[in-house]
């Protein structure tokens, strides 16, 4: 997988963990016994047409209309499923990394995730994890940080 790739590359420290197959981000923190503030979901939206990476909490939803406010867009909205597949050919979709960088996306992070310590996430397939120290995925992929997640 491409993420695990780069981080091997990077020297940074990271965990996987192996786990049977789960589609949500909550799911995904009830079978690592995480709380969901620590899973980082990624979202990909199009502001203006243009694809970028938000990436919240598990539990959280991006609000579309903050998100628009805060990027002073014209119109936000969801990326659909056959876009999200063509931008991560390498990952299982619904299961792509918060790594926007990797895939030429800006990276939005939701300021619910700032203050934590490590991060949660899916490495490109569905039974697989990363856990990594916040300040190290900051480091590497220097997301904006808004309020955009309710």
């Amino acid at each position: 997988m491409e993420v695990k790739e780069f981080l091997k590359k990077s020297g940074t420290p990271y965990e996987t963990s192996k786990h049977a197959p789960v589609f949500t981000s909550q799911k995904m923190a009830q079978i690592e016994h995480e709380p969901g503030r620590y899973v980082a979901k990624p979202v990909i939206v199009k502001a203006d047409g243009r694809f970028l990476m938000c990436v919240l909490p598990a539990a959280r939803h991006v609000d579309l209309a903050k998100l628009k406010s805060q990027l002073a867009a014209g119109t936000v909205e969801l990326a659909r499923e056959s876009e999200i597949a063509e931008l991560f050919p390498d990952c299982d979709v619904g299961a792509e990394p918060p790594f926007g960088n990797l895939y030429k996306l800006p990276t939005l992070m939701d300021k619910a995730l700032e203050k934590d310590d490590h991060i949660l996430f899916q490495a490109g397939t569905h039974e697989e994890a990363i856990r990594m120290s916040m300040a190290d995925y900051r480091k590497l992929v220097e997301p904006r940080v808004l309020d955009f997640s309710s």
